[in-house]
């Protein structure tokens, strides 16, 4: 079984500076495995802070052949008890409070006390929720294979090696997050594990003690990073920039891809969805201002092709139509219960994205528009249709993505509603307010079959 940790791959606990690499980390490591493997049957669920001990247990539960779930720690209490209602895990790690019904703490853990479970599909090793703190969100089954190809082909056109030096300034129940730990300790090189974001001075601090030399974001990020007049030239070992999570502007990706060359760096622009383990395309850092706002080729191993309405492949470049992608980093399926968690590969790598976009002429992948009701807010997947549930008490709604922001319109609501029901969103999904655009409207534009027109909603955006 290949290992996702290489021999000379190092972590760092950026809290007291404490160094695991080679026999020490595979040692501790191994010991968390062997305590998964004495759980029950059933998936493990763990609380993912940007801490050493969640990362131990993701590698544990990885390397034991323990399929685990990636969990938001500010997840939504009643949102959470729902998740363990559905799938009975085992136990769940980094757990606090009081367990839950059926389930005893032991310390960390919550481990549940019936011993009969549905033992997971033995090629399912990582689950990560379809949504955030909102609503009854499905769990993305991620084989083993996937993960490993995923991490490979990464790696692969990124060009990690054993000097690179990552931080783990992403959180690591997010799919992007997971995957820059993932490639780097592939590869050998070295994660800092450090968890305040790239706003917060201790990160840039980690940045000149560790030498880091990648940084990862999302659009939200870069916009910050701007009005902080980022310049690489003040850290001389950062020498790679990498985006995803959502589409970045393209002047905002001229900018610092030209900052990055002009310190001779270089900057990469990923697209990818959770379901894809999770990238699927990115734009070789030599080609970037030459195709600026594309997506990039389809990762080593995979392919893509634009479908149309009535279901036939459009070859003509530059025709749009609903982006479909085949890999072997695509997922087995969805999984709504415990039962499912057993079920085998539902999807033969094809991965219809719900995107709209286009090819050109040299299979560069273009981004158009969504097909789906899923926004991103600062990288973070959320349901449209969940948020106009949660602001619902303000008066009828209607949510719209808006790149890395949701703009949510509200019928007939004054600005005082307005600015009430952006706290509320913010509050439920932990994220921070001017993430949430909330406007007034009138009567919404209807289709003729009586639903919201979402599309004429965003050309207002």
């Amino acid at each position: 079984m290949t290992s996702l940790i290489h021999s000379r791959a190092r972590l760092v606990d950026a809290l007291d500076g404490s160094v695991l690499t080679g026999s020490e980390l595979k040692a501790r490591v191994a010991l968390v495995a062997d305590e998964l493997s004495a759980l029950p049957d059933g998936v493990v669920f763990a609380r993912m802070s940007q801490d050493l001990p969640s990362v131990l247990r993701y590698l544990g539960a990885f390397e034991a052949g323990r399929a685990i779930a990636m969990i938001d720690p500010s997840l939504d209490a009643d949102v959470l008890a729902g998740l363990i209602a559905r799938f009975r895990p085992a136990a769940v790690l980094g757990a606090d409070g009081a367990a839950p019904k059926g389930y005893r703490a032991k310390g960390a853990t919550w481990e549940r006390t019936d011993k009969t479970g549905v033992a997971p599909h033995p090629d399912l090793a990582v689950l990560l929720p379809t949504s955030g703190s909102t609503g009854n969100p499905k769990l993305v089954r991620l084989s083993r294979t996937a993960v490993l190809h995923n991490t490979e082909a990464i790696a692969q056109v990124l060009g990690i090696d054993e000097d690179e030096v990552v931080a783990t300034n992403l959180p690591l129940h997010y799919s992007y997050g997971l995957s820059v730990l993932n490639s780097h300790l592939l590869c050998g090189a070295t994660v800092v594990v450090e968890s305040n974001g790239v706003m917060g001075r201790p990160f840039w601090t980690a940045v000149e003690t560790y030498k880091i030399t990648s940084l990862a974001g999302v659009p939200y990020h870069y916009e910050m990073l701007r009005r902080l007049r980022f310049d690489p030239e003040k850290y001389p070992s950062l020498r790679t920039l990498t985006q995803a999570g959502g589409k970045l502007r393209t002047d905002l990706v001229a900018e610092f891809n030209d900052k990055m060359r002009a310190a001779g760096g270089r900057m990469f622009v990923m697209y990818g969805q959770t379901e894809a383990a999770p990238r699927m395309s990115t734009v070789p850092s030599e080609k970037l201002a030459e195709k600026l706002g594309s997506a990039g080729p389809a990762l080593p191993g995979g392919r893509f092709s634009i479908r149309a309405d009535d279901g036939t492949e459009i070859t003509e470049p530059g025709v749009d139509g609903e982006v479909v992608y085949r890999g072997p980093n695509v997922m087995m399926g969805y999984a709504e219960n415990e039962a499912e968690l057993a079920n085998g590969d539902d999807n033969d790598g094809v991965l219809v994205t719900g995107d709209l976009g286009h090819l050109d002429e040299d299979g560069y992948l273009y981004i158009t528009g969504r097909l789906k009701r899923i926004g991103k807010v600062f990288g973070n997947r959320v349901n449209l249709d969940d948020l106009e549930q949660v602001v619902k008490g303000y008066g009828p709604a209607a949510a719209v993505p808006a790149g890395d922001k949701v703009v949510v319109w509200l019928q007939e609501a004054d600005t005082d509603a307005c600015k009430a029901a952006a706290r509320t969103l913010s509050e439920r999904l932990h994220l921070h307010v001017t993430g949430f655009d909330v406007r007034p409207a009138g009567d919404f534009p209807l289709l003729p079959s009586g639903k919201i027109d979402y599309r004429s909603l965003e050309t207002k955006v």
